[in-house]
């Protein structure tokens, strides 16, 4: 059996074991379903699911929100066809849409650019005071994420190889309990778990240092281009409250620190300081040509994901890095700027 078809026949009992929950609000059985997987990183997302703004733009639907731990996981639920939208960093994004993944959805949105909102963090009494000292040390982050390609490129640029280092595959919350056993030494994580590994560690490299160097990762809204095919009109107005909430968080950082507190267990006063830790685009640089694009040229973005692709195929992560024209054809370009730069 090919690799594809073996992935395809094995994911939706590996949703099983992705550690994602299934948020049970009332459904109407009249109504079709629109299955929305989402992360808890701080993001305009989760305010758009705090305020219920799908639900009241979209009544003739049922919304299904799904929570994930991380974008592997949910590349696992796309390729097993159980969902149509998606939150997921751009390192799993470009893992996803090369082989043998080649999973068919399409970028759609920028939730958030990362910034000090992910960190490679060294644990007190490790030892560890720089990247160089992680040199046979265990170091933990989620495989096939964005912190996970940050990683990697922080250690190439300090001359280590993964096999100079013990990697460990965590998700957060297992980060955190490893952490504070004392098994790892570092981590390279993200908001919110991030934040309770600084408590007891100190930062070694930010994923905003990264980008200044040339390696960007971003958090994404992906649509299946099923989805996107049938239902065009529904991924505008998903859209339109992405770009909505993008709004709030720079016109209203209050009501967007609330909202997403609401969602992720932590205080308003604490989420405001995380969201100054990311980068939040206007709705208009987002379809701007540094980003998505506009209708029929997808933007830098693509460039971007083909990168990241390359990186990964040079870290023996995937077999080969995509072509550019991969990633252009996986820009959903359709409609932009349109309502989401209004």
């Amino acid at each position: 059996m090919k690799l594809k078809s073996l992935l395809v026949a094995t994911a939706a009992s590996a949703l099983a074991l992705a550690g994602c929950a299934v948020d049970n609000s009332e459904q109407d059985a009249e109504k079709p379903t629109i299955r929305v997987g989402y992360q808890t990183f701080p993001s305009g997302d989760l305010i758009v699911k705090n305020n219920g703004w799908l639900e009241e733009a979209l009544p003739d639907y049922n919304i299904k929100w799904t929570k994930f731990d991380s974008g592997a996981d949910v590349n696992t639920a796309f390729v097993a066809g159980e969902l149509d939208f998606g939150a997921l960093g751009s390192s799993p994004v470009a893992r996803g849409l090369s082989a043998p993944l080649n999973i068919p959805y399409k970028v759609a949105f920028v939730l958030d650019v990362a910034g000090d909102n992910e960190a490679l963090v060294a644990r007190d009494g490790s030892g560890v005071n720089s990247i160089a000292d992680l040199r046979g040390k265990r170091v933990a982050t989620p495989f096939a994420s964005t912190a996970h390609y940050s990683l990697l490129a922080a250690l190439a640029q300090n001359g280590l190889s993964p096999n100079d280092v013990q990697l460990i595959d965590l998700q957060p919350q297992a980060i955190l309990a490893a952490w504070e056993r004392g098994d790892i030494a570092a981590a390279y994580s993200w908001l919110p778990t991030l934040d309770d590994l600084r408590k007891t560690g100190k930062d070694l490299i930010t994923s905003r240092e990264l980008a200044a160097d040339g390696k960007p990762t971003l958090d994404l809204g992906v649509v299946s281009d099923k989805f996107a095919t049938e239902h065009p009109d529904v991924v505008d107005t998903w859209r339109e409250q992405e770009a909505r909430a993008l709004d709030v968080i720079k016109d209203d950082p209050d009501a967007a620190a609330k909202a997403i507190a609401a969602e992720i267990g932590l205080s308003p006063e604490d989420v405001a300081g995380q969201l100054k830790q990311g980068v939040y685009l206007t709705p208009a640089e987002v379809a701007s040509e540094q980003w998505l694009g506009s209708d029929g040229k997808p933007g830098n973005i693509a460039a971007n994901l083909q990168s990241a692709s390359e990186f990964l195929a040079e870290q023996k992560q995937i077999p080969e890095a995509a072509p550019l024209g991969t990633f252009e054809d996986a820009i959903y370009t359709k409609g932009l700027p349109g309502a989401i730069s209004k």
